[in-house]
């Protein structure tokens, strides 16, 4: 029998707690979090009347996210200040919080071509790209609807977990992404999302769009380069990291390159186990759900722990599982 919707967040009560900083480390996540949570704060270059902080924009300042940008820029609290500040305006000019809605992007997700199902190993959501099933020209709401389930994958990450891993599969007669779109998603992605990629693996890419994809790894930093593995070993002991005999591995080493168990994989372009067709009457309205209830009982429990700028999203989340094991 088939599958049509998506998994549910799994509870990992073995995840581990966010790991204490150092001395050095922590007088500079200060820096930052005192910045932010002034009382007199206010958003630079925005009028007076819409410069305080919004409630979303407060919940999104998490403990962990401020480390997450302080990481990006090596450590310069002053460079993750401004950086913070920047995707702050961003997310607003954007739309994140009014324009980019379910009814707004949905007529980009109507034949699967991007859609969240499952975990990996590491409880990483998996975001699954399919370009032949592209079903739009080029246009702005095509990078909407890229952010809009990206933060879909963010609202489905579970204690402990801060990235995804994305999925794409260049089966069935692929075409190679408008080079526009590609540049503007990565300089989003690179810009507004650091630390969001756990890995990305790229499975049958023939060799005739092995050029394309080095084109656009110009534009992505090193350490973002190491995390995207081309045509990964899929067989049926799972999904691995390294694009290599995995016969020939020991047992140890192909148990720690091992990203996804085969009951962690859908079946169609990555020989999983897991029966999902996409079914968009069915699917759509499934994550929506799922994702409005999940950040609702969040912003639910941040209140509750106390609703200000620096809560630990581990803390959040926590609650969230816990009060979802009860029910």
């Amino acid at each position: 029998m088939s599958i049509h919707v998506p998994v549910p967040v799994p509870t990992h009560p073995e995840q581990a707690s966010p790991p204490a900083l150092s001395e050095k480390e922590q007088t500079l996540y200060d820096l930052v979090l005192e910045h932010f949570s002034a009382a007199e704060y206010r958003l630079p270059g925005i009028t007076q009347k819409k410069s305080a902080l919004m409630v979303d924009e407060k919940f999104w300042l998490s403990y962990e996210c401020l480390l997450r940008y302080l990481r990006a820029t090596k450590w310069d609290a002053n460079e993750a200040i401004k950086r913070l500040e920047d995707t702050l305006k961003w997310r607003r000019d954007f739309g994140i919080y009014d324009k980019i809605t379910p009814e707004h992007v949905e007529p980009e997700g109507t034949t699967g071509k991007e859609f969240l199902f499952g975990y990996d190993t590491h409880g990483r959501p998996a975001l699954y790209m399919c370009p032949s099933k592209r079903n739009t020209e080029e246009s702005p709401r095509q990078i909407h609807y890229v952010v809009w389930i990206l933060e879909r994958a963010i609202d489905l990450m579970g204690p402990g977990v801060e990235t995804l891993a994305l999925m794409i599969n260049y089966a069935d007669k692929s075409k190679n992404l408008p080079i526009g779109t590609t540049r503007t998603v990565i300089n989003i992605l690179q810009t507004h999302y650091p630390e969001r990629l756990g890995l990305a693996l790229i499975a049958h890419l023939p060799w005739l769009l092995h050029a394309f994809y080095k084109l656009i790894t110009s534009f992505i930093d090193p350490l973002t380069r190491l995390k995207i593995v081309f045509n990964p070993v899929i067989n049926e002991n799972g999904l691995f990291r390294a694009a290599a005999d995995a016969e020939a591995w020991s047992a140890d080493s192909a148990s720690t390159s091992r990203v996804f168990e085969p009951g962690q994989l859908v079946q169609e372009g990555w020989n999983g186990s897991q029966p999902f067709t996409y079914s968009h009457a069915v699917y759509w309205e499934a994550l929506v759900k799922l994702c409005e209830e999940r950040r609702s009982r969040m912003v639910a429990a941040w209140h509750r722990i106390g609703g200000k700028v620096g809560t630990k999203e581990w803390e959040v989340k926590v609650a969230v599982r816990d009060e979802t094991m009860n029910t």
